[in-house]
């Protein structure tokens, strides 16, 4: 591998982990903070795309995607809470059942309504041109979904560490029984968590379509993806998604360029070396039991 092809390969593998910092992310949130495990975040994940699929094809602004697949999904996901999660806490196995099934029912809607073929999203105007790097042309939106990963990752930062609902949700990370005694609406924080969590594995949905295509499975793909990250950054926390995903990504990528047949076991292997040296993740904490 020439040192050129070692740089892009690197951008490649930084903005593919961009991309899984803010799928992961949400997923983190969720499992972290109300023990569910929400084997749905994938199929949020490809509706996001898909729904900037038809506001490209119907406007043209993939910015307008931008704002409104994350709303929409937020929403499902404050719906979803409620009438479907709430009863199962603390409930595993039913919760992976139900989220199983729901994942299933949004990957059928989502066949019945856009078909079962590989789709491609324009880049955005601006956005749709190469740079030179090295000698070679690079994408400017490879390093857009950068550039969005790391300011999306300061201002979750920051909402998370100064301002009161980020104390409320590391609060409920560490004990939410304890924030529930204390008087805070549990209830109502769990539904705005899940709907923020899955918010965000559509704006993920969004970000990831100019450049790694619509097509069906991706949400089992990019679920196993973030999985893995979850779980090598370690559970509920937000520094852990970024270390998991810096990890990651490029692993990912160097892995398919350099040993193609053995890309998908590489992330596994280093997932299961995590796990030996620190079981509960790069940078996760010692779970209370509930």
């Amino acid at each position: 591998m020439t040192p050129e092809t070692a740089v892009v390969q690197a951008l490649n593998g930084i903005s593919f982990g961009a991309l899984l910092f803010i799928l992961a992310a949400g997923l983190s949130l969720i499992f972290g903070m109300m023990d569910v495990v929400n084997l749905a975040h994938g199929a949020f994940y490809m509706l996001g795309a898909y729904i900037t699929l038809s506001v490209v094809q119907r406007t043209g602004q993939f910015w307008l995607a931008l704002v409104l697949a994350p709303v929409l999904i937020g929403a499902l996901g404050l719906l979803m809470e409620p009438l479907l999660l709430r009863r199962l806490r603390g409930r595993h196995l039913d919760q992976v059942l139900l989220t199983i099934g729901v994942s299933l029912v949004i990957a059928d809607l989502i066949g019945l309504t856009w078909g079962r073929e590989i789709r491609s999203v324009p880049f955005p105007a601006g956005l749709d041109h190469a740079i030179t790097i090295l000698g070679g042309d690079y994408p400017v939106y490879r390093l857009f979904v950068i550039a969005f990963g790391a300011a999306l990752a300061v201002v979750l930062a920051i909402v998370h560490r100064r301002t009161r609902v980020g104390a409320l949700i590391r609060a409920g990370v560490q004990d939410a029984p304890m924030l529930a005694a204390l008087g805070v609406d549990i209830d109502r924080l769990f539904a705005v968590t899940f709907a923020i969590g899955a918010a965000l594995a559509g704006l993920a949905g969004v970000i990831a379509a100019p450049v790694f295509g619509i097509y069906p499975g991706m949400d089992v793909d990019y679920l196993i993806y973030s999985l893995v990250v979850v779980v090598v950054g370690g559970l509920g926390t937000l520094s852990g998604a970024v270390a998991g995903s810096a990890l990651i990504g490029p692993a990912d990528t160097f892995g398919k360029v350099l040993v193609p047949q053995f890309a998908l076991a590489l992330i596994f292997a280093i997932m299961a070396l995590v796990l030996l040296l620190r079981p509960t993740g790069l940078l996760g904490r010692i779970r209370i039991a509930r």
